[in-house]
């Protein structure tokens, strides 16, 4: 493994999956994005289950395009049973072995790649989700389906945390709505292919996930401030820095992603995150400087025109959905996932941002 993430994290996501794994034996698994910062843990993840846990092994197909990989996501293992297929999900894909899983994690995650590339943010999680469901339908396949916090816009505070039902505030026209939209146009793409044409279909709304494996200029709030600390500058501040957020780290989102793809219920979606605690970020900072042992500087400025200002004051899942269909529960605190994230970051970045 590279050392763009931790063995000991991927270890432990597969003992944490012991007694779930033994349902992907013998399975054809899809999985889009496969060289993104969330592919390439289902990559590792995948190849240890079948070397540690499975007698008849599974057979992986990973698609990207490889155009926001970087560095990290560019350099492909050879892994057994693992095959690597350079291709846009936009367009149709057809193979002509049987499929019984898909994941669909394609996409423009970060705001500032996504507000950079619009057309092809919208693209990807309508006319790539709607390929990928035809593709589950001629399989009687298991279609999961990555969505986002961010189709619930900004909840009001009887909404906090947010359950899945919340019907969501989103602009259709605001800075975000590339993202956010196509992710809600998504989820109904979904919905429509199970209640009309009964394909299992899941949704994942995944929380602030972070850990070892995220690009250093992917712009999001973690790795911009790691690589301004790495490179010994004060950090930039958003807006008012009073907004809040909860952080899930990689091994508990990674294991909660997984028990959806085996075990959630046809046609459901699910939060995955780590409701506690809800920090603003100006408490991340001092959490940071906790782990870190740094006294940290930084500035309070207003959004740059390439970051989309219209984020939502607050974020925080209710995961008790997750918790009760899918034995699903955070273990990691903010403080041991900073400190491993802080830890492999300062070895890996190098300061650039």
């Amino acid at each position: 493994m590279t050392n763009f993430l931790l063995d000991t994290d991927i270890q432990q996501i597969v003992e944490n999956l012991s007694d779930v794994s033994p349902n992907f034996s013998g399975k054809r698994i899809l999985l889009t994005g496969g060289r993104g910062f969330l592919g390439r843990y289902f990559m590792e993840i995948f190849n240890q289950i079948n070397n540690q846990h499975l007698e008849e092994k599974m057979k992986v197909i990973v698609l990207d395009n490889l155009i926001t990989a970087g560095k990290e996501g560019s350099e492909i293992p050879n892994y057994e049973n693992i095959d690597f297929i350079n291709h846009d999900v936009i367009k149709k894909f057809k193979y002509d072995k049987k499929i019984d899983f898909i994941i669909h994690a394609a996409g423009i995650a970060s705001p500032y790649y996504y507000r950079a590339f619009p057309l092809e943010t919208l693209k990807v999680a309508i006319d790539g989700t709607e390929n990928m469901l035809e593709l589950a339908e001629s399989n009687s396949a298991k279609l999961t389906f990555f969505s986002s916090s961010e189709i619930y816009g900004d909840p009001d505070s009887k909404n906090i945390p947010t359950k899945e039902s919340y019907k969501g505030n989103v602009s259709c026209t605001g800075p975000r709505a590339c993202y956010d939209e196509s992710k809600r146009v998504g989820e109904t793409l979904c919905n429509i292919f199970h209640n009309l044409r009964g394909v299992h279909t899941n949704t994942i709304r995944p929380f602030n996930v972070y850990g070892p494996g995220m690009q250093e200029t992917d712009y999001r709030v973690l790795p911009n401030f790691t690589s301004r600390i790495k490179a010994g500058i004060p950090l930039q501040i958003y807006g008012t820095g009073n907004q809040t957020r909860t952080f899930c780290y990689v091994t508990d989102a990674m294991e909660g992603f997984i028990r959806v793809i085996l075990g959630g219920v046809p046609g459901e979606s699910y939060n995955i995150g780590n409701p506690n605690p809800e920090i603003s970020v100006l408490d991340l900072i001092k959490i940071m400087e906790t782990v870190s042992g740094k006294n940290i500087q930084y500035n309070v400025v207003d959004y740059p025109d390439s970051y989309p200002a219209d984020e939502p004051t607050r974020r925080c899942p209710d995961i008790y959905k997750a918790k009760i269909q899918l034995n699903y529960e955070p273990k990691i605190d903010i403080n041991e996932g900073l400190k491993r994230f802080i830890s492999w970051s300062d070895k890996v970045y190098q300061g650039k941002i």
